[in-house]
């Protein structure tokens, strides 16, 4: 067939490849490369499903051969989107296309036949086992069908919304819920066209006092969402309901549906409202719906907002603001609403976000002031203070909405405010009274916020009395009050109000003007946070002075200045030189006493020298880099050198030694010669001997104050820097005054630019170098400056504290992280043993947990983490040492590893995270084995899911070693803590997951780290402790398919971790391992690293004979198990390596392993059935039939207790079994000795193989295997001289009463002796007597030995082989030349006699019976004994069955025989067989009546006479049953009493007379009245005696028989003569036809009425008539 492009063209397919094209052509957006993978993809899946159809069929019900096409498509289709969305998204959008194409064909599909694949997609969701994507796929499809066809089939809908109503209110936990949610929508989407379906299967599931499920209330809520209007009807009585459930439900869920659906109900209701000229339905007033919703507002308030779940709270919540919506514009109900405000207000003291209830709370002020209805007056207190409080104090940390809640109580102090101006601005006095800043503040800002509201209704009075308690605050002199008052002031001048700032207002932004800039011209060095506020006070103030008025612009030029020395100050470096050169000059001229007047000249430039100390701190720093400027450094020192007396004369003489040296080294080196690092070494070891001479003053103090001031002169980063903070640590250290280091301590911090790494981290040397000798003040300090910190961010200045660079909040807790982990790295070992817990680690825990935790947080946790481990570590007696943060740092720590991205590496976090784990494993307390494990997988996972990284990007390299590299030590760290074979098999069984992974690298990676930590274990103490048993089959069960694995680094790996598993093993055991086994190993491991497949799984084989021997049999069976257990998990080539194994074991080892085999046949049965590949499955079920044939009843028992039914996997083996024909032939022998033996008596075992052959197996399974062998060997033709004794095996098995469940269905049935014939197609004729030429014998032998066995099952079931095989059995020319049928005779003879059994006894009288039909010619001769049983069972009627049976036997008989041969039996068989003609039992009365027949055509000369007076006496019992209500016995009995009329001797009535076209019941009325009319000619007493018979019927049990009685007798009374007429007693014969006049029948009543009619004529006619009229 030719395939035009881009066009699908499949066979079976052909509507969807029409869908396909269609689709493609409008979008234009798949390649050809995707067209082809689609083409592929829905091939594949319609020739899959074309094979299991029959399948899907059985689950999906019947479908019609025109429908079957469409839903062949529509099952391939979904089955694309199932296995699309399981896919990862490794192929970037593909994926996703696939599946759309997929569903756009289904929903295309729909619109030609939407009813066809909309029942195909409703018979999909029916489907017993169907994945919830798979239903959440097809609920998706059905939308997409519903919104595009609109109104479907009423049929159709209404089983979409049964279905989908059941789904959506059956939720399992989890991923239930989604199932339920696409239900749901299903249902609203079929709601917008079929409104009254939907909505009457909702509210039949809404009861009143009945608690719903939750996706019911959900769904109604949806439905009112989307259909307003229809839905109105509804809503009052769903309200009503609802209402009744509130106090059932005490579940959180369903108390939230509730909510959430009020919430919706009341938005519904408000867009109708709103919307009422568009509705066709009967309109409700908002006052109605108001009186409905105001009872679950009552309750919601007063009941589930105390509820302790916070979810709960936020439904109750968020539902009462559309609720007071239709309540609050009710009058009465608005007053009752106020009522509840108390219990709004307290819910902030809970944990609720406060926006929510600041909104309901809004929402009722402000319509209170629009309808001039203001809360009462007693509530206002309340409220203010609950509002105020929200808004003076610092929200919760958990509250993400403290801002927008601000915003809310803002509105409604304004609420308040038009309400109420002048008790809320009395409370805002008392307020102000409180001195508290914060209240004040927040105060403050209440009232700016009060003047700039937009509200015309504001009255003038509210400004003014708010002007009066900003006028009481102007004293306060806290900066942020001031900036509050300064912003009221502007905000006043905004708002209009300019006449109301006049004066006091302008004297206030005067005053706060000069003092701000006077406190920023003087300020002090060590206050800078009050610089800091002063800078915003300064700021407010002159935004302030630009909205009052422009005139004073001038003022903004007011700035501080500071003049310093050129040297200090000056930023052009390359001058610093010659200037230090010329000083030089100066202060040696100076010291000579030449040049004075150079004092003079710097006097008259006013100009001051710096102090010693900061001229000290400047060169210094300087000089750190003393090639700059040409070579500054030596001109610095030689000027230190000249003015060491004028600097400190203390020092003067070390200097006069030392500076020389320095000079010196400077003087021998370059530039590009000399050493950074060892210079400034150099010139710290210059500082601290110079600080030496100084010990006892404050001149170091004063120092660290001048370097401290030199931080801000130098950019970061730069050398000059780098020093100043390494100096100024060292100077810090020697400090006496603690206090005062403190200061410069806290200053430092607060200077310091945090975003710059080179700041923070010069900073935190700075405070570690401190440490050595001021390590409680530098923790006094941090501690100091977080409080100030919190502070800060409590007041909402935290970005403004610098104006060049404001901190960002996590820069600086990072730094202070790494600043406490310094201390501890620098702190002396004692003092820090006492420190580290608290408060060095628990300060980097809290500012850590307290943060947003970015990447550079997280890695300044981890090296802080890392520092502090290592000092801890570095103590040399650490033995009693405890370190409590430890669990705190690891749950960190792991919380982070776990955060990290699996796919890729972002940064060294992880490296770090790890490395940190390790060091804190070595510190007490040790990890449990537990939390090992879990440090060891959260770790393993982190590193080996990621990707590799690509060849050019270096720095992922570095980062990807590191990370492998932190790994290995971390899990050695671990390993180190457990080195016991418990700690190398949670080890191992961490990796497994990972060894097995389907992904080469990640497997590869798990296999090197193996083989790490596996080299580690050998090579340490452990090698002395014996593994586990098993251990060691278990570890190279795992290891073993990996030498044939397709990456050739895995491979080597699996090869050296197997290697060290050897080498442990040979040390604990007395192994035979040598050399030659070695090279041998080597020469395998060469072949391992060939890229030829099948020389890869030879070299594998090889190593498994080689290290067989090394295993005992638990070892082998450990090894086995698991790698049955592995196969399947990874690739083919794995899996075949995993059979080699197996094979090879069990090959070598299967002899020894008669213990064993079960454990051996459990685990390879257990996962064959997960075995795809066919070569996989023969290669491990060839290992089974080689244990099998060690092995056979242990096998074969094994095999047997497997459950049913018989899985497909257990058929495979079976039939591997039959394809050995003698091996079959001996199993099927054991199969039907195991069969037999269940009816023989119970045996002791001899031997381990008689223990297995013994053991109790279900024989269903047994008769299954045998069916299943005797298919497979009919077909070859090697079954015939089996069939005998299977057939009495399978007889055997019938029959048992052990378990009858084993039986087959149909054939079960014989328990209950149907007298109908099995049905042919079960009969046992083809069983027994097809194929059996030559074995007749011995069958016929099996038969009668079953017949007379113990068992009575077993003689019923050989029984009904007799019956059922009919006269072929009986007629079977084998059981006369054997002399077997009068045994057979004998035996039945003796179950119709038995009364144990009523099957049995029927089963026998029947084979009696069928002797007549198969061996006639033999009936006379057993005459005596087949009359005598039939007889015996009517005389003895046990039950209707037998007695049934009975009568058919001797019907039978009789055809064979004359009356002659009947003898004596003929007068009982005829008084017998009349004593049924009225029993109750149709099946009776029809044998009986038959029965009669038959003796009437067989009566002879000599029992005529008898059987006249029988016949005479059954007449009348004749006649009223030919109208017997049994259709048959009727028929049976008008047939044997016309058969009789000839005993009567009237030949005109042997045949009926009348019309052919007359019914029955008129030819009998005929035929009766005949009759009566010549009795009364010729026997006009019979006729009497039958009438007096006849009227005994009329009281019969049959309403048939009664109406017959009453015709009878009617028309014998009409032919009856006067002289007998006169005999009668018409009282008594009127009373009993009267009494039918009150039967229930009709037909009996109109009957009787007729004779009753007949009886007075004849009465009439008796009493009028004359005596000579009655001859």
């Amino acid at each position: 067939m030719t395939e035009e492009p881009n066009c699908l063209t499949l066979t079976t397919n052909s509507s969807i490849c029409i869908s396909i094209d269609v689709y493609w052509a409008k979008s234009g957006a798949f390649s050809c490369e995707l067209e082809e993978e689609m083409t592929e993809a829905i091939t594949e899946a319609a020739v899959d499903s074309s094979e299991e159809v029959s399948e899907e069929r059985d689950d999906l019900g019947t479908f019609e051969s025109d429908d079957s096409g469409t839903f062949q498509q529509v099952v391939n289709l979904l089955d694309i989107i199932d296995s699309e969305s399981a896919k990862t998204d490794t192929t970037g959008a593909g994926l996703d296309m696939r599946k759309t194409l997929a569903s756009v064909i289904i929903t295309e599909k729909a619109t030609t036949e939407p009813s066809v694949v909309i029942n195909t997609l409703i018979r999909c969701l029916q489907v017993s086992e169907i994945s919830t994507r798979r239903k959440v796929n097809i609920y998706n499809i059905l939308q997409e069908i519903i919104q595009q066809e609109g109104e479907l089939e009423e049929q159709c809908v209404q089983r979409l919304v049964a279905i989908a109503s059941k789904e959506m209110r059956e939720i399992p936990e989890m991923e239930g819920y989604m199932k339920a949610e696409v239900a749901s929508d299903t249902l609203v989407a079929l709601s917008r066209n079929h409104f009254s379906l939907v909505m009457y299967e909702l509210q039949h599931h809404l009861k009143p006092l009945n608690l719903t499920d939750e996706f019911v209330i959900i769904t109604l809520a949806k439905l009112a969402n989307g259909n307003v209007f229809e839905f109105m009807p509804y809503m009052g009585i769903t309200l009503a309901t609802i209402f009744t459930m509130l106090r059932l439900a005490n579940e959180a869920k369903i108390r939230q549906a509730i909510c959430g659906a009020m919430e919706t109900f009341c938005e519904t209701v408000q867009f109708y409202l709103k919307h009422l000229e568009e509705s066709v339905y009967p309109v409700m007033t908002e006052e109605q719906f108001a009186l409905k919703v105001f009872p679950m507002y009552r309750y919601f308030v007063t009941v589930w907002l105390r509820h302790h779940n916070p979810e709960v709270k936020l439904g109750v919540i968020r539902s009462l603001k559309p609720m007071l919506g239709l309540l609050l514009p009710n009058d009465d109900l608005r007053e009752q609403v106020y009522d509840y405000i108390p219990l709004l207000l307290a819910e902030y003291q809970g944990g609720l976000e406060a926006l929510f209830i600041t909104q309901v709370l809004r929402q009722i002020l402000e319509v209170s002031v629009i309808t001039n209805t203001p809360v009462p007056q007693m509530q206002l207190h309340t409220i203010f203070t609950e509002l105020h409080v929200q808004v003076c104090n610092k929200a919760p940390a958990q509250h993400q909405y403290s801002s927008q809640n601000l915003l809310e109580m803002v509105h409604c102090f304004v609420a308040l405010a038009r309400s109420y101006p002048k008790e809320l601005m009395k409370f805002f006095f008392s307020q102000m009274e409180t001195n508290k800043e914060a209240v004040r503040v927040g105060t403050l800002n209440l009232i700016r916020a009060i003047v700039s509201a937009d509200e015309p209704r504001m009255s003038i009075r509210a400004i003014y009395l708010a002007i009066r308690v900003v006028k009481n605050t102007i004293s306060d002199t806290r900066s942020k009050v001031r900036m509050a008052i300064l912003r009221i002031i502007g905000q006043l001048a905004l708002s209009g109000y300019q006449e109301r700032i006049k004066g006091w207002g302008l004297k206030y932004v005067s005053v706060q003007l000069t003092l701000s800039t006077y406190k920023l011209t003087n300020r002090r060095d060590n206050f800078y946070l009050r610089d800091l506020e002063e800078r915003m006070v300064h700021k407010v103030t002159m935004d302030t002075v630009k909205i009052i008025t422009s005139s004073v612009s001038g003022m903004t030029n007011e700035f501080w200045v500071r003049l310093l020395c050129y040297i200090m100050e000056t930023d052009y470096m390359d001058a610093l030189t010659p200037i230090c050169i010329s000083l030089t000059n100066l202060a040696e001229h100076q010291l000579h006493g030449q040049d004075v007047d150079v004092s003079m000249a710097g006097k008259s430039r006013q100009v001051d020298l710096p102090a010693p100390q900061k001229l000290l701190a400047r060169l210094l720093v300087l000089m750190s880099s003393p090639y700059k400027g040409e070579g500054r450094g030596i001109a610095m020192l030689n000027l230190l050198r000249t003015l060491s007396q004028s600097i400190a004369p203390s020092m003067a003489n070390m200097w006069e030694l030392e500076i020389p040296l320095l000079v010196r080294y400077l003087e021998e080196h370059t530039e590009f010669t000399w050493d950074q690092k060892a210079w400034e070494d150099k010139l710290i070891q210059f500082l601290r001997n110079s600080l030496k001479k100084t010990r006892g003053s404050s001149w170091s103090l004063r120092l660290s104050k001048e370097l401290n001031n030199q931080i801000a002169s130098f950019d970061s980063p730069s050398l000059e820097k780098g020093f100043l903070y390494r100096a100024l640590g060292f100077t810090l250290a020697t400090g006496l005054e603690a206090s005062k280091v403190e200061v410069l301590l806290l200053e430092l911090l607060y200077k310091t630019d945090y975003s710059n790494d080179f700041d923070s981290e010069g900073v935190i040397l700075c405070f570690g170098l401190c440490a050595r000798g001021q390590v409680k003040t530098v923790l006094n300090v941090l501690h100091d400056f977080e409080e100030r910190i919190q502070e800060s961010e409590q007041s909402w200045q935290i970005s403004a504290w610098r104006k060049d660079h404001p901190w960002r909040r996590e820069t600086v807790k990072s730094a202070l992280m790494v600043m406490y982990s310094c201390v501890a790295s620098y702190c002396h070992p004692q003092l820090l043993l006492n420190l580290v817990d608290s408060p060095i680690t628990a300060k980097i825990i809290h500012h850590y947990v307290s943060s947003c935790q970015d990447i550079c947080l997280k890695m300044a946790f981890m090296k802080s983490v890392v520092q502090v481990t290592k000092a801890i570590n570095n103590i040399k007696d650490l033995e009693d040492f405890h370190f409590a943060q430890k669990t705190t740092l690891t749950s960190i720590i792991v919380a982070v590893i776990e955060a990290e991205p699996t796919d890729n590496l972002v940064s060294p976090v992880r490296a770090l995270a790890m490395e940190a784990l390790s060091h804190l494993s070595k510190l007490k307390p040790f990890y449990s084995t537990e939390e090992n494990s879990e440090l060891m997988d959260i770790s393993i996972h982190s590193v080996i899911s990621l990707q590799l990284p690509g060849e050019d990007n270096e720095s992922i390299k570095t980062l990807y070693a590191n990370a492998l590299s932190s790994l290995e030590r971390l899990m050695e760290s671990l390993l180190q803590r457990q080195l016991d074979p418990r700690g190398l098999q949670e080890m191992v069984q961490l990796l497994e997951k990972w060894i097995l992974s389907e992904k080469e690298c990640e497997r590869e990676k798990a296999m090197n780290l193996h083989l790490y930590l596996m080299r580690i274990y050998v090579h340490s103490t452990a090698v002395c402790i014996p593994l586990k048993m098993g251990q060691f089959g278990t570890m190279v069960g795992l290891i073993a398919p990996c030498t044939c694995d397709a990456h050739q680094g895995t491979r080597m790996a699996s090869m050296n971790v197997l290697s060290s598993l050897l080498d442990l093993h040979a040390s604990q055991t007395c192994s035979l391992w040598g050399s030659s086994k070695e090279k041998e190993l080597e020469k395998c491991k060469g072949d391992i690293q060939s890229t030829d497949v099948e020389k890869i799984f030879c070299a594998s084989s090889r190593i498994a004979k080689m290290v067989c021997t090394e295993f005992n049999c638990d070892e082998v069976v450990s090894l086995i198990q698991k790698l049955c257990e592995n196969t399947g998990a990874m690739d083919l080539q794995h899996d075949k390596a995993s059979v080699i194994w197996i094979g090879s074991f069990l090959q070598m080892r299967a002899k020894e392993l008669e213990d064993k085999v079960a454990e051996i046949l459990s685990a390879i049965l257990v996962h064959l059935p997960v075995v795809d590949h066919p070569e996989v499955r023969r290669l491990l079920i060839e290992g089974i039939l080689l244990l099998a044939h060690h092995h056979q009843e242990t096998i074969l028992t094994s095999l047997l207790r497997q459950p049913l039914p018989m899985e497909s996997h257990l058929a495979e083996v079976w039939l591997a079994v039959s394809e050995n024909v003698p091996f079959a032939r001996t199993m099927l022998h054991s199969l039907m000795g195991r069969l037999q033996s269940r009816l023989s008596p119970r045996v002791s075992a001899t031997s381990k193989a008689d223990i297995w052959r013994l053991a109790a197996v279900d024989p269903l399974m047994t008769l299954c295997t045998i069916h299943l062998l005797v298919q497979k060997l009919d077909e070859n033709d090697k079954l015939p001289d089996f069939l005998p004794d299977l057939t009495y095996t399978l007889l055997l098995q019938l029959g048992s009463s052990h378990r009858p469940e084993t039986a087959v269905p149909v054939l079960k049935m014989w328990k209950l002796v149907h007298t109908a014939p099995l049905p042919e197609e079960m009969n046992l004729q083809r069983l027994c007597m097809q194929h059996v030429e030559g074995h007749r014998q011995r069958l016929a032998e099996l038969v009668l030995r079953g017949m007379d066995s113990e068992v009575l099952s077993c003689r019923i079931s050989s029984t009904a082989v007799c019956v059922e095989v009919r006269h072929r059995f009986m007629s079977d020319p084998v059981l006369y030349q054997e002399k077997l049928l009068k045994p057979a005779v004998l035996l039945l003879e003796k179950g119709a006699d038995q009364e144990e059994d009523e099957a049995l006894r029927v089963l026998s009288l029947r084979a009696l019976g069928n002797m007549a039909l198969g061996a006639p010619k033999k009936v006379k001769q057993y005459r005596k004994v087949l009359l005598e049983k039939c007889l015996g069972a009517l005389r003895e009627p046990v039950s209707t069955s037998v007695t049934a049976e009975g009568m058919e036997a001797l019907t039978k008989i009789l055809a064979e025989l004359r009356e002659g041969d009947v003898g004596s039996s003929f007068d009982a068989m005829s008084e017998q067989c009349r004593i049924f003609f009225d029993n109750e039992s149709e099946l009776l009365r029809l044998k009986a009546f038959i029965l009669f027949g038959k003796l009437a055509r067989v009566v002879g000369m000599s029992k005529k006479h008898f059987f006249k007076g029988e016949v005479k006496k059954a007449w009348i019992p004749l006649m009223l049953h030919s109208q017997d209500p049994c259709f048959n016995a009727a028929q049976a009995c008008m047939a044997t009493m016309f058969q009789c009329v000839h005993f009567w001797g009237w030949k005109s009535l042997q045949h009926p007379s009348g019309p052919s076209d007359t019914t029955t019941d008129d030819k009998m009325i005929v035929f009766q009245t005949t009759m009566c009319s010549i009795l009364t000619q010729k026997k006009p007493a019979v006729l009497y005696s039958f009438l007096l018979e006849t009227m005994a019927y009329v009281k019969n049990n049959l309403s048939r028989i009664r109406i017959a009685a009453c015709n009878l007798a009617g028309i014998i009374m009409k032919q009856m003569s006067t002289h007998y007429l006169k005999k009668l007693d018409f009282p008594a014969l009127r009373n009993s036809l009267q009494e039918l006049q009150l039967d229930p029948d009709p037909g009996v009543r109109r009957a009787a009425l007729e004779t009753l009619e007949v009886l007075d004529s004849c009465s009439q006619h008796g009493l009028l008539a004359s005596p000579q009229g009655m001859s």
